[in-house]
């Protein structure tokens, strides 16, 4: 069977030649397929593939990152819940590639949230990883966010682009979910903004708000218009979002999530760039990195996966220990390190006496730290050789 000619000059400057069909497109845009600027995903973890400090959490009442990397909740005074990274095995989302999700479960309701409560999930982006929008140039290009959503409730919430270097302007953009306990796919837009450029920098310049309930303080926008404002307090709709906080049979997640630059529609929408494990976690690992085990709870009472120093050079003392650890991927800015021993006892590290004891909840100091390694040091304790410990480096936005 003979095969066609390809046409190389095509496949260099990115056309796409008429063949097998041919549909009468004749470039990657025409085709609705314009080539991204950015060779990785924008969202990291976007697919909800790790969860480095939990795949579940319970009792959640305020802000944090508690299970999904990434994903951090916004809650203030407004009911408890179960955040967790839920597993996916049918249905529209798992079809399109996505094998695990972002989930809230109402566990303690709040039927008459006060008006300043809130609740949404947000995602921060560092400006250096935003200068492809253009924003505050004459060049300025729009924003497409993308995502796959299923909850109990049905109805209009909002999506808020906060700029946290700008007077903090921000746009609002709204999305339906139509039919309950369905995976539905979502596309906001958001328009271009021509005022303000995004700082050059490794610092938070835009949060990506998903509104679920709030108090009154923040309602005011029925729908969304995507243009972009100086900011105010009217973020979630007028009936207060999805108020997925009023009822414990409530529930909400998300998958899937990108962000493209430029305007797309459900036709026209780049494929979701999926990323290896190993390619996410690393990237995860700039702003989160743990030595626990992946999905063992962070301060569990193991050595698994504990860090042990080579040794005292000086022999078996009972006076000051060091120990410098450099991470396998540099942190966004120096973190916040914390260490447990091997008994899960936080701030406390191990003094190993090789052939003889471990001595538990000995005292652990961080001596130095950049983004790129720390030394943790112990002092005048039980005689020993080396030290035993884990720890959590925490750089996140």
């Amino acid at each position: 069977m003979a095969l066609s000619k390809i046409d190389v000059a095509n496949m260099v400057t990115g056309a796409t030649p008429v063949a097998n069909g041919g549909t009468g497109q004749t470039t990657f845009a025409a085709a609705g397929l314009g080539k991204r600027p950015n060779a990785t995903p924008l969202i990291i973890n976007g697919d909800m593939a790790v969860a480095q400090r939990s795949t579940s959490a319970t009792s959640i009442t305020g802000n944090g990152l508690n299970s999904v990397d990434r994903m951090y909740w916004a809650i203030n005074s407004i009911g408890t819940y179960t955040c967790a990274q839920e597993s996916l095995t049918s249905g529209p989302a798992f079809e399109a590639g996505f094998a695990n999700a972002m989930r809230i479960d109402t566990t303690s309701a709040d039927a008459s949230p006060a008006s300043a409560d809130y609740l949404y999930l947000q995602y921060n982006m560092e400006g250096q990883d935003l200068q492809l929008f253009k924003k505050g140039t004459s060049s300025a290009e729009k924003f497409t966010l993308a995502f796959w959503v299923k909850s109990n409730k049905t109805g209009q919430a909002n999506v808020e682009f906060k700029d946290k270097d700008n007077s903090n302007r921000h746009a609002i953009g709204s999305y339906t979910i139509s039919s309950a306990d369905t995976w539905e796919h979502k596309i906001v837009a958001i328009n271009a903004d021509t005022t303000g450029a995004f700082g050059d920098d490794n610092g938070k310049s835009l949060n990506i708000n998903w509104w679920l309930d709030s108090g009154d303080n923040f309602t005011g926008v029925a729908e969304g218009d995507a243009a972009w404002l100086a900011n105010d307090a009217d973020r979630a709709n007028n009936d207060g979002a999805l108020q997925i906080a009023r009822n414990t049979a409530n529930d909400w997640a998300i998958t899937g999530i990108q962000l493209e630059v430029g305007e797309f529609s459900s036709t026209t929408l780049p494929p979701f760039q999926h990323e290896t494990f190993g390619d996410n976690l690393a990237r995860c690992q700039r702003y989160f990195e743990t030595t626990f085990e992946y999905g063992t709870a962070i301060g569990a009472s193991t050595s698994t996966g504990i860090i042990r120093s080579g040794g005292n050079q000086g022999g078996r003392t009972s006076g000051r220990m060091g120990h410098g650890h450099t991470y396998p991927v540099p942190k966004r800015s120096a973190p916040t390190v914390v260490f447990y021993d091997n008994s899960g006892n936080s701030a406390k590290l191990a003094r190993l006496d090789q052939g003889s004891s471990t001595g538990s909840n000995k005292n652990a100091t961080l001596a130095g730290g950049s983004h790129k390694s720390f030394e943790v040091t112990s002092t005048g304790d039980s005689t020993a050789d080396c030290l035993n410990y884990h720890f959590t480096a925490d750089a996140e936005l």
